[in-house]
């Protein structure tokens, strides 16, 4: 039996290079819906393309504070994107959920994305994988970890046997060249999912 991974606070309190690939595999649990992460890209603090590399602002100050919470933003005025925190407190950096596989309360979120073809289109990308979640503002700076949060990250017996492959990030326009996105190979094969909390 394949053991399910436990998120920790000091799972995040690491690299955001050394977080991203751990992250697939787990479960993002908005309400009734949950997806399996299957992309993630890192960024830091000395990275220019990070919303950190020019120090602390209003906007980023939640990567700057503890790991394992959520810094969502809107992206170009129309798509929200969720990240986890990590590194120590101070460090400015997270890791931003680009893509992920519905595992339940599908049905709630075709209606949420109406115009998605695939179950593999309704959440492969950061927009996409907000919006069929129901992920806004509102879910800005949330403890990840707690019991209590409307969102939450948890580990599952997949992260510790998904294969995966790095790659340069996409869709910005600076460091594009460094190999911090990480993604699952096979999306279609997350079948068995052993959660660490029970989905109730």
């Amino acid at each position: 039996m394949v053991r399910s991974l436990r998120l920790t606070r000091s799972f995040f309190a690491r690299s955001a290079v050394d977080v991203g690939p751990d992250l697939l595999g787990a479960e993002l649990r908005v309400g009734p819906c949950s997806v399996v992460i299957t992309e993630v890209e890192a960024y830091v603090e000395s990275d220019p393309a990070s919303h950190t590399f020019r120090g602390p602002t209003p906007r980023n100050s939640v990567m700057f504070g503890p790991p394992g919470r959520s810094y969502v933003y809107l992206c170009y005025g129309m798509h929200w994107c969720i990240n986890v925190v990590t590194g120590q407190v101070g460090a400015g950096e997270a890791v931003l959920l680009r893509g992920g596989v519905a595992t339940r309360g599908e049905a709630l979120m075709r209606a949420r994305r109406p115009r998605a073809t695939s179950l593999r289109s309704l959440s492969n990308g950061p927009g996409k994988l907000t919006a069929a979640l129901g992920i806004d503002r509102r879910h800005n700076d949330l403890d990840l970890l707690s019991g209590a949060a409307p969102v939450r990250l948890i580990g599952t017996s997949m992260n510790r046997r998904v294969e995966w492959s790095v790659t340069p990030r996409i869709g910005i326009s600076a460091a594009q060249e460094r190999p911090w996105r990480f993604v699952v190979n096979d999306p279609a094969a997350i079948t068995g999912l052993t959660s660490d909390v029970p989905a109730g």
